[in-house]
């Protein structure tokens, strides 16, 4: 099995993939670590329609395939296995997966961030058929549907303003009794006439058959319960990037590893990429370009460094 590698890229999402794609096509040796499935969060989606180019939906799974087939031709190679450690020795990035140790002098960060879930009964069951944590991705859907949106920050604020602007229906839920965002943000829903707001209340059951269909709400000041109709329940109560294999990295007051424009980080010969960084928008489309600009930047960073024989 080949350890040296120019290229390491450590997960297999829609950012990844773009960035095997471009490191291989560019003639790098480059190996994909995913200790999961390929694809990322982006299985999760049950129709892709806002990528440019693609006139019919794809759902997430196929999406992802092509992307690896793609890589694939160009060279690239796909490992599973699950990253343990990395360490650095000089120029050079030591990965450490499932007992192998892989060498390479540069290394793109591609290992997301994870949605915080409710916890509750249905949540998981109804993902994709109902449940999203994407109102830019699944939103147009369910235009003119009644859709309760759940959080309070920022992150949810704004996607009620963007779900506002496909029913007039929206119900969101916050377990406090006022926002958590900044003020100019949660000012701008509390004078949309399209969005209502349940204070004080937080999701204790999703309910549906085939699809998502109800909710259990119950009041935290007086365990009230009541039921309320939805046809989507859109959850923002949090995310946490995947950070773990590098602490010491630079990041934002949430968590998010910082990058300047070439997707460098604060450790030089490391990029990251997609849902890991610190980005004003996360997407499938901006993930593929982050992969792309990180593997062209690694390509002349390898012009100028390279591991000790």
């Amino acid at each position: 099995m080949q350890t040296d590698w120019d290229l390491i890229i450590i997960g297999g999402g829609a950012a990844g993939l773009s960035a095997a794609q471009y490191g291989a096509r560019a003639n790098l040796s480059t190996l994909v670590l995913e200790g999961m499935a390929i694809g990322g969060q982006g299985l999760l989606i049950d129709q892709l329609e806002n990528y440019p180019g693609i006139l019919e939906p794809v759902n997430g799974y196929d999406f992802a395939e092509a992307m690896r087939a793609q890589a694939l031709k160009f060279g690239a190679v796909f490992e599973s296995a699950q990253v343990a450690s990395v360490e650095r020795q000089g120029h050079c990035f030591i990965v450490h997966a499932d007992g192998t140790d892989y060498r390479s002098s540069a290394v793109i960060l591609a290992t997301g961030a994870e949605h915080r879930h409710l916890g509750v009964t249905g949540e998981s069951e109804f993902i994709s058929r109902g449940v999203s944590y994407c109102a830019t991705c699944d939103g147009p859907f369910f235009r003119k549907q009644p859709i309760l949106v759940v959080g309070g920050g920022d992150a949810a604020c704004d996607e009620a303003e963007f779900l506002s602007k496909l029913t007039d229906k929206i119900t969101m839920v916050h377990r406090r009794d006022k926002f958590r965002a900044q003020p100019a943000v949660a000012e701008r829903v509390l004078k949309n006439p399209n969005i209502s707001v349940r204070w004080n209340s937080v999701v204790k059951e999703i309910r549906g058959d085939s699809k998502v269909r109800s909710v259990l709400l119950a009041n935290v000041q007086t365990n009230e319960v009541s039921e309320l109709a939805v046809e989507a329940v859109f959850v923002f109560v949090g995310s946490d990037p995947r950070t773990n294999l590098f602490p010491d990295l630079a990041k934002d007051e949430s968590g998010y590893v910082k990058t300047d424009a070439r997707m460098q980080t604060s450790i030089p010969g490391l990029f990251a990429v997609g849902d890991v960084r610190d980005t004003p928008f996360r997407q499938i489309i901006t993930a593929c370009s982050d992969g792309a600009v990180a593997a062209h930047c690694a390509s002349q960073y390898l012009d100028t460094i390279s591991c000790p024989a």
